[in-house]
């Protein structure tokens, strides 16, 4: 099994974000990949989306607080997106290569997370099968990133490392956990 930690850090700019931490894990053990996230801090300076009933596929859900990363195999141009939000609602998004081709990926029907939120803590987890995305014995290359909106409907964009002068999940400069 292969595993690492991760702590997100805001883009940086002159506003100020929440008073937060973002951190999580990742673990891959054969073609599983556990990702979990903890959002610690004060909670009520955030605009966290109020549960789902039923969770569904949602696009644009990056425009409220959401929880992203990508993947890659290693060696190709391609790649997907993955958005989950604490409401419950997800997608992913498969790119042919850099912001090209954006589709929904078709493949997944579901994306069955779960998520707890405490007064200071948001928790997230997602076990995701790769069989359909990368054969076992392959390197996955990923980025691990979060949009943060506040109350003050600012959002701010928190990543393993911010590569170039604008926020930018995409670039694979930022892709920089292997497993």
């Amino acid at each position: 099994m292969k595993g690492s930690n991760f702590s997100l850090k805001p883009f940086p700019s002159d506003y100020k974000p929440p008073s937060l931490r973002v951190t999580g894990r990742l673990e891959r053990k054969r073609n599983i990949l556990s990702v979990s996230y903890s959002l610690n801090g004060s909670l009520t300076e955030l605009l966290i989306p109020a549960p789902a009933k039923k969770s569904e596929r949602r696009q644009v859900l990056w425009e409220e607080t959401c929880l992203e990363f990508f993947l890659a195999v290693s060696g190709s141009d391609s790649y997907r997106e993955f958005n989950l939000s604490p409401s419950g609602h997800w997608n992913v998004y498969l790119f042919t290569s850099y912001r090209k081709g954006m589709q929904e990926d078709q493949g997944f029907t579901s994306l069955p997370f779960s998520v707890s939120i405490l007064p200071n803590s948001l928790q997230l987890s997602l076990q995701l099968d790769l069989k359909n995305i990368v054969p076992a014995r392959r390197t996955l290359e990923i980025a691990i990133s979060a949009v943060i909106k506040d109350i003050n409907s600012t959002i701010t964009y928190w990543a393993l490392t911010h590569p170039g002068p604008q926020p930018d999940f995409h670039d694979r400069a930022g892709f920089i956990i292997g497993m």
